[in-house]
């Protein structure tokens, strides 16, 4: 293995020194002022920002291979760097602290931010400014007896804050898992966001039917008229599930106690109050959850995704349901692929919902994650619902079996008067002012009859996405409806398992949404699992929370496309259009002429015809160098990851051929990889990209292959002051052959000209100067090895 060498080009001379030599030679703050390290752990391939920021400052040649590079890096170019990539990150400890976006106050420019022990108030413009916090454990009392529970100390014997609502314009309502013992409380967040007030104002209560004992039992929550509608365990062995009214000057309202036709082991995902008609007495709350339902046999429990639903102004029954909901029904969400044979595969598992408001004829949108629970089948799926659809199974028949083994049908019998289901001092039950007034016979139907028999589909009753044997699975979703030059676009932000957030936009086709296309994929944490999404049309931000902390992403960052027409229609980013000068966001009131934008199509050679295709179709050639016998890799990545990639190489004079891949030859997402170099290895290679049948050159690549006389040079003894023997400034030049000095003479040359060049055609200056062409090369962190396989 060989060491790193740093040689700088300083006026003309060649300066060389072992990077460990210079580690140890103590480079401290005054040697190299405000500077950091950051390691690269790679084989032969850097960063492709990293690289491109290297080759931007002209000073930097690095010869021979490492297994981990380590890299000095100026404080503030890094810093400038990392600002432009719209990333903001908020958290308060290394540990994981479990943090979940609650509640978002977008008149108030604020977000709420629950976590162990903490109440966070962030300002939506920027989370790490004008932050406020509530320190908020629990009890030492509480803590020792739950750890004598033998519950886990770190993720469960802590204050988990699970419910932040919104009492009034001044006070929030909040509660947490309290060490296994839940707590509620009031917090005063002032009237106006200027006041920078954020203080618990109450005694800390009971959170008994409010949160759940368990931090790690979702707990879901809606307040509304002052009253706090809650899914969630209330006991202490997780036994109990409950849809829960409390914080009212009513009775308390909760579902049948231990009745599996209403409840059977839920997780609870969402809840959300949506509108049923114009009479505000007809809207419902709806709760999204996850089963585990027992099957005809009675054997075997099977997980199913559900919907229920109450009207928030149940007050239970008069003699039957007594402080029990008089109007709670639910029903089956399928999510299904159909084979070519005919067989279903299912996607059980809800994971997460979005609700979107539309212009649709059937009115409001509901997105919903799922995952496969099969033990030989892998996937998640997004599927689109109609809550149109929905209502109308909910007006359908009611499921019904004459006992536990027999096989659910369709109730055939007479269905009492007002339809079971149906809220009191509505439409159509004007003249019922409370469900203590409903009949015997309808309280009664609706114990026993709380299923609806039709199961509701999705859209197209097909998933919108799906992706199948990926090493990760879906587990949030946002969506933002942006309005483009060619219509209107539902683009997708799903959050994954391994930390990543896909931006996909929906592509229409015959009225209907049944094409998704990714456009970038981005790593917001590192292998932590995205616990929640929030997205602000608004502010054009996305907020995506992990139990290591929260961060906030820019909807669009157009600049990450180029500045090349081309580039920037294949982009087909709803957000983004080519102004004539580069990539930026699209407005849908501008009046620009010569802004190009296809989202449906993404063909730049009817948009960005007269606009230069051919420069785009070439690219500017940079050397690289290969030792013999060892490895190298010569980097190109197209920006969309629907490009497809072919290498040519050049000899000599020679007619471009086709790179015959191979074992030793292999082509990857990020570049070609040649292991143990040939002498018959150098040559130019083209990296060549194909889209929409559009065809440009990415990368031109001359690879110059350095002899073995050079790597045994390198891997000389070093000499008592410091260099290798045979390193000295004076022999260093003695290890190259006339021809590797020749062209390294011409790569200074080379790389002294195009900086020069850069300096006359950047308006920048200074550090941003230097980073000019980090920002013209950079690019999302695409992860095409993510996306399904054809």
């Amino acid at each position: 293995m060989h060491e790193l060498l740093i040689v700088s080009l300083i006026a003309g001379s060649i300066q060389t020194q072992s990077f460990s030599q210079k580690l140890s030679s103590g480079l401290t703050s005054t040697n190299f002022p405000r500077c950091s390290i950051i390691n690269v752990h790679s084989s032969s391939i850097i960063h492709s920002e990293i690289r491109t920021l290297i080759n931007s400052l002209s000073t930097l040649v690095i010869i021979g291979l490492n297994y981990v590079f380590k890299l000095i890096l100026c404080f503030k170019l890094w810093f400038n760097f990392t600002k432009m990539l719209s990333f903001e990150f908020y958290t308060l400890s290394e540990k994981a602290m479990d943090y979940r976006i609650l509640f978002m106050d977008e008149d108030q420019d604020r977000m709420y931010v629950g976590c162990k022990d903490h109440v966070i108030s962030m300002y939506i413009n920027n989370i790490s400014q004008t932050m406020l916090k509530i320190f908020w454990p629990a009890s030492t009392t509480k803590v020792e007896e739950c750890q004598m529970a033998g519950k886990d100390p770190t993720h469960g014997c802590g204050n988990f804050l699970r419910v932040i609502q919104p009492y009034n314009r001044t006070h929030l309502f909040i509660c947490g898992s309290g060490a296994y013992s839940p707590v509620c409380a009031f917090v005063n967040r002032g009237r106006r966001p200027e006041e920078q007030v954020f203080q618990i104002s109450s005694r800390a209560e009971s959170g008994k039917g409010r949160c759940s004992f368990n931090p790690q039992v979702n707990t879901v929550s809606v307040m509304l008229n002052q009253e706090l509608f809650s899914g969630m365990y209330i006991d202490f062995m997780g036994t109990d599930a409950a849809i829960f009214r409390s914080l009212t000057t009513r009775n308390a309202v909760r579902t049948d106690q231990h009745n599996s036709k209403w409840l059977s082991e839920p997780v609870f995902i969402d809840a959300h109050m949506i509108p049923d008609g114009s009479d505000p007495n007809d809207a419902k709350l709806y709760f999204f959850l996850r089963e585990r339902l027992t099957d005809s046999s009675g054997n075997t429990k099977n997980i199913h995704a559900m919907v229920a639903r109450v009207c928030p102004n149940d007050t239970g029954g008069q003699r039957s349901l007594v402080n029990k909901w008089t109007t709670f029904l639910k029903a089956r969400l399928i999510c299904s692929v159909l084979e070519e044979d005919g067989t279903e595969t299912l996607f059980d598992e809800l994971e997460n919902v979005f609700l979107l408001e539309t212009d649709h004829p059937k009115g409001l949108l509901i997105f919903g994650v799922f995952t496969s629970t099969s033990s030989v089948f892998r996937g998640s799926a997004v599927c689109v619902y109609n809550m149109a659809d929905i209502l109308t199974v909910f007006n359908g028949p009611f499921a019904h079996r004459e006992g536990p083994n027999f096989q659910w049908l369709a109730f055939q019998g007479r269905i009492p008067y007002p339809r079971p289901g149906t809220c009191p001092g509505g439409a159509f039950t004007p003249h019922i002012q409370s469900t203590k007034e409903f009949p015997d016979d309808v309280v009664t139907f609706m114990r026993n009859h709380p299923v609806m028999f039709n199961p509701i589909y999705p859209v197209g009753r097909k998933p919108l996405v799906v992706r199948t044997h990926a090493d990760y699975k879906y587990t949030s979703i946002a969506v933002d409806q942006v309005t483009a030059a060619d219509g209107r676009y539902q683009v997708l932000f799903l959050g994954t398992d391994k930390g990543t957030v896909q931006k996909v936009v929906v592509l229409p086709s015959n009225g209907s949404l049944d094409e998704d296309l990714i456009l970038e994929e981005l790593e917001v944490f590192k292998q932590s699992p995205i616990t929640n999404l929030r997205i602000s049309s608004k502010k054009q931000q996305l907020y995506v929370s992990s139990e290591h902390g929260v961060s906030q992403v820019s909807l669009h960052r157009c600049n990450a496309y180029g500045s090349a027409c081309a580039d920037c229609c294949l982009a087909r980013d709803p957000y983004c259009a080519w102004d004539g000068l580069s990539c930026s966001r699209f407005y849908p009131t501008g009046k620009r002429r010569s802004r190009r934008q296809d989202i449906m199509h993404g063909n730049p050679l009817t948009q960005c015809r007269g606009f230069n295709l051919k420069a785009y179709r070439n690219a500017v050639e940079m050397t690289q160098y290969g030792v013999k016998n060892n490895t190298t890799f010569l980097e190109c990545q197209p920006k969309s990851p629907q490009a497809s990639v072919k290498w040519l190489i050049q000899r000599d004079n020679d007619r471009r051929k086709e790179v015959k891949l191979s074992d030793r030859v292999v082509s990857t997402n990020h570049g070609l990889l040649i292991r143990s170099v040939h002498s018959s290895d150098q040559g130019v290679y083209y990296c060549l990209a194909t889209e929409n049948g559009f065809k440009r050159t990415l990368a031109k690549i001359h690879l110059q292959i350095l002899s073995e006389a050079l790597v045994s040079a390198l891997s000389n003894k070093h000499s008592p002051w410091g260099w290798a023997a045979s390193l000295h400034p004076k022999a260093l030049v003695s290890a190259f052959s006339p021809a590797e000095t020749l062209a390294m003479h011409q790569y200074c040359k080379e790389r002294k000209q195009m900086q020069s060049l850069q300096s006359i055609q950047s308006p920048m200056r200074g550090d941003l100067g230097k980073l000019k062409p980090l920002l013209d090369h950079r690019k999302s962190r695409n992860r095409r090895n993510h996306l399904l396989q054809e």
